[in-house]
């Protein structure tokens, strides 16, 4: 018999728990649980169990690892894999097997977290300097970022930073008719929330420059051009986007990377702004995702761009480093000053496309590009040939055809294998990439051409439909990097060297309270690269993708039942994705109610930074509501801001076990006195895994939430993305979530793709399948155990900041290093950065208050791991009081100077008043495991005032 899946989920031995509840205090994990969950909570499931009772269970009883592949195998082969030729965004392509296996397959790169710590993150954040040169070449323009989310939402963020940063304050963004359909959707849905009026022009069309250069003035703050449009076609907009800069407004050109190998790059063009995917550089298409979004901007823009951004800076020694600069996470993220919630990157993805791009370098690149632009030409050719109208003149990789039987014309390619893009009736769209041949372009013409004998044009000569105006001539990728690693042992050297820099979940724990970073299982992860989920095009016929849709429909049903709603969509592709979309749905429903004035959102003090971010781009105001000392939700105040708000009332938003990291005994009190408002609730998800199992969000006044996959439902957080925040909410609200509650998956959009990153959902649907309801309240028990174990162990030495009923914390614990900064001067970076020393990635650094560490050590981890690290703080503790007493000078010692590298330790003479050993082994256990940090403490304002985001000359390393 197999040993069942939750036990290797789980860390924790029966004995391991019965020496932490005896810490505690408690005899039972059962009693432990009571104690520390509201009655409110507890009750509300009970009841509504007891409503339930009689019906079929929705959860599976748990499956073994075996039986879980077994039918995901089954699930998969109902998917059917054909040669794409949709387009549109999203192409085949062929991901080197050194790629796949040492990035996308590796745990050393799938399990690390974002690169917050930068000392131990220096692979991942030279693999994103790497993505961030990629993409400033490819441009033509001077600063790009780590990533965005998928390309749709990255021309929204171009939209709104076009808004902020033009100089003309207008209301109105122009949009070319040859946008993807998809973009064109997103925008419209983004745009109508926060009073953007789209207008939709063929600026390609002849007289579209004057009529750019005649719209009313102090209207229209920016464009945005599709470039190759989707219909494939390949102009030159310079002059449309010199007339839109001359009114002071922004240039925004959607870009794809292999065709800006071949032509002009957008900052060429005179764009402000480019934006697109790197999905074709070697990522699948995975059903829609994820995917790596990129944005670049011209200089001057820097401190306006979204999301994240890494730059060099230098390490206590001097000593080049990389970090994310300007503070990326909190400088968009600000309340009601909030221009972007993007807190996120698609960092596993970019790294992937970055490596492509390392691994061919330019010529290589250009190779494959101009191989895909002369097989889409001989295509073209062809189908002149036999009398069919090529509607585009020029394009790079798509054809698209006209005067044919569109529906026939597709059956009968769908027949050979082969899956066109219908336009209308009497249209076809074909878009060749790297995976079609020029064999596959003779047939597909063969096939289009209805004769029963045809003889193709044999010439194989590479051949160019391209305008020569907009002939590439510049050059890209030159630093050494996209030249060194062209041989498959250079390149899996290359990526082993970057994976060793960094301190990933396969190296300890990762105790990161909020992030929940916990096993990501090899049999969760397996079919992420099969092929029938990997190679699957989002717009694919709905036929093809029935086993997607089953997986999808299942987890729907699944996640409503854990959390007690009644509808779920999976489409957000990150968690504040999916705080948007909720808020949009309550937006949407008090709209359809005629209560369109409905527009404050209630938010306490505590709560996550996108929260509010999220709440503006929603369209809504933001009114903070206070904490009180226990980092409750001040009942008081709220209700005064209850009574100040009521006609206004849309929502409050919440987040439940609370941000501070306890059950809040007022649940629901809280709920209750918003719904008498006439208020609708929002529960952010991020600390489900502390209640699955013993309490729902829908029993406790929920009307939406949304969850993070990549936290309590074991998605990798891939190094900083990427992640899944799907959203359930009430039956009330159905109709306003993306997908509109399952009914049609383009409606009300968050994500480019109709299900989000879908390839990744197989990691969930097998985590729950193998976990069985039982085993997911088992899993909560050993988190919450686990945590008050810690707390229970440290809070002589730290004190715990909040506790809840009981005197019990959640799942994770905050520990307050304010009062050891009083006493010895240390502070809360340097005992983050000591931690290093001992081979512990930090906690998480001051959120949410100030000069404390949140502590969440997760249900992966073991007795031995856990005591490792408290035996770790308990060690710096009394580092900390040798300051104190005088042992060692405030300014000079262990943990001031963490974290300590091996070449600090054996460069020249050693003048510090504690030894070399107590530096890099302060306990014995690291001399034959010790994990070594590249860098030094990396001084952070320093890069921000010298900023510099692109691959630093090789000397610098020297």
């Amino acid at each position: 018999m197999t040993t069942p899946f939750v036990d290797r989920h789980i860390g924790l031995t029966d004995a391991d728990s019965a020496t932490m509840l005896a810490a505690i205090g408690h005899e039972s994990i059962e009693s432990l649980m009571s104690a520390a969950i509201p009655p409110a909570v507890a009750d509300s499931l009970r009841a509504a169990l007891d409503v339930a009772s009689g019906a079929e269970d929705v959860l599976p009883p748990a499956a073994s690892e075996a039986e879980t592949l077994a039918e995901l195998r089954d699930i998969a082969s109902r998917n059917t894999v054909t040669t794409s030729l949709i387009g549109q965004g999203y192409y085949g392509t062929h991901t080197p097997s050194v790629i796949q296996r040492n990035v996308l397959e590796n745990p050393s790169w799938y399990t690390a977290y974002t690169p917050y710590q930068p000392e131990i993150s220096q692979g991942r954040l030279e693999a994103l300097i790497n993505y961030q040169t990629m993409v400033t070449d490819l441009t033509g323009l001077d600063i790009a970022n780590a990533s965005m989310l998928d390309e749709g939402t990255a021309v929204v963020e171009a939209m709104l930073l076009a808004r902020r940063a033009s100089k003309v304050k207008g209301t109105v963004f122009l949009v070319d008719a040859d946008t993807l359909p998809q973009t064109q959707r997103l925008l419209a849905h983004r745009a109508e929330a926060l009073g953007i009026h789209l207008e939709t022009l063929d600026l390609a069309a002849e007289g579209a420059v004057d009529a750019v250069a005649h719209l009313p003035e102090g209207e229209v703050f920016g464009a945005f051009v599709q470039y190759p449009g989707a219909s494939g076609r390949v102009w030159d907009p310079s002059e449309v986007l010199a007339a839109v800069t001359a009114r002071g407004a922004l240039a925004v050109v959607a870009a794809d990377l292999l065709a800006l190998t071949l032509v002009k790059a957008p900052g060429e063009l005179g764009a402000d702004i480019a934006v697109g995917t790197s999905q074709r550089f070697g990522v699948p298409m995975g059903f829609g995702g994820p995917h790596a979004g990129y944005m670049a901007v011209r200089k001057g823009l820097e401190r306006q761009l979204p999301g994240r951004l890494v730059g060099v800076s230098q390490d206590a020694d001097g000593h080049p480093g990389y970090r994310l600069a300007l503070q990326t996470r909190e400088q968009h993220i600000r309340r009601e000053k909030a221009t972007s919630n993007i807190c996120t990157a698609q960092v596993l993805l970019a790294v992937m496309a970055s490596m492509y791009a390392v691994y061919h370098g330019p010529v290589g690149l250009r190779r494959i590009a101009a191989e895909v632009h002369s097989t889409a030409d001989l295509l073209a050719r062809n189908l002149r040939d036999i009398g069919l109208t090529v509607v585009h003149e020029a394009f790079f990789d798509t054809v698209r055809v006209a005067g044919l039987d569109a529906e026939a014309a597709f059956a009968r390619l769908r027949a050979e294998g082969y899956t066109p893009l219908v336009v209308d009736g009497e249209t076809l769209q074909v878009s060749v990439d790297e995976t079609v041949t020029r064999d596959d372009a003779v047939v597909i013409a063969y096939v289009l051409s209805g004769l029963d004998d045809w003889a193709a044009v044999a010439e194989t000569r590479e051949t160019s439909v391209l305008p020569a105006s907009l002939a590439r001539t510049s050059e890209f990728l030159t630093h050494p990097t996209f030249h060194s690693y062209h041989s498959e042992t250079a390149m899996m050297r290359y990526l082993k060297r970057l994976a060793d820099l960094d301190y990933a979940l396969d190296r300890g724990m990762i105790p990161l309270g909020s992030c929940t970073m916990k096993l990501n299982a090899a049999t969760e992860m397996a079919a992420v690269t099969w092929p029938e989920f990997a190679n699957l095009h989002p717009f694919a016929p709905t036929g093809d993708a029935e086993g997607y849709l089953a997986m999808i429909g299942d987890l729907e049903g699944w996640l409503a039942d854990i959390t007690g709603y009644d509808t779920v969509s999976l489409q957000p592709n990150a968690g504040s994705q999916g705080e948007l979309a909720g808020l949009l749905a309550i937006r949407g429903y008090h709209r359809s109610r005629g209560d369109v004035h409905r527009d404050v959102c209630l938010i306490p003090a505590s709560a996550h930074g996108t929260n509010a971010a999220s709440a503006v781009l929603a369209g809504m105001r933001v009114v903070v509501v206070a904490c009180d000392d226990a980092g409750n939700v001040d009942v008081a105040d709220l209700r005064a801001k209850i009574e100040a708000n009521t006609a206004e009332l849309a929502a409050l938003m919440i987040t439940y076990p609370s941000t501070h990291g306890v059950y809040e005994h007022e649940i629901r009190t809280i709920t209750d006195a918003v719904h008498d408002a006439g208020g609708q609730v929002y529960i952010d998800g991020a600390n489900l895994n502390a209640l699955v199992g013993y309490g729902r969000f829908g029993d406790v006044g929920g009307d939406v939430s949304h969850l993070n996959l990549h936290k309590t439902f074991c998605i990798p957080h891939g190094g900083g993305g990427p992640g899944v925040g799907p959203v359930a909410a009430k039956a009330h609200l159905a109709e306003f979530l993306p997908g509109a509650g399952g009914r049609d998956p383009l409606a009300n959009p968050v994500s480019a793709a109709p299900y989000g990153s879908a390839s990744i959902l197989p990691i969930t649907w097998s985590y729950v399948r193998m976990m069985g309801s039982e085993g997911l309240r088992e899993a909560t028990a050993a988190a919450v155990l686990s945590a008050n174990y810690v707390a229970a162990r440290l809070r002589e030495a730290f004190p715990v900041l909040y506790t809840g009923d009981g005197d019990l914390v959640a799942h994770e614990c905050i520990l307050d290093i304010r009062p050891l900064k009083a006493a010895t001067g240390i502070t809360v970076d340097d005992v983050a950065k000591r931690l290093v020393d001992y081979g512990f990635h930090s906690p998480t650094m001051s959120f949410p208050v100030a000069g404390t560490l949140m502590v969440e050590p997760t249900e992966s981890e073991d007795l031995g791991e856990i005591d490792r690290f408290v035996e770790a703080m308990l060690a710096i503790r009394a580092e900390a009081d040798a300051v104190a007493a005088g042992e060692w000078p405030a300014s000079d010692n262990p943990l001031a100077n963490a974290p300590h590298t091996a070449r600090s330790v054996i460069e020249g003479e050693w003048s510090h008043p504690y030894s070399r050993e107590l530096a890099v082994y302060p306990v014995p256990s690291l001399i034959r495991h010790k994990y070594w940090p590249a860098v030094r403490r990396i001084d952070q304002a320093w890069g921000d005032r010298n900023l510099a985001c692109a691959c630093p000359p090789p000397e610098a390393f020297a």
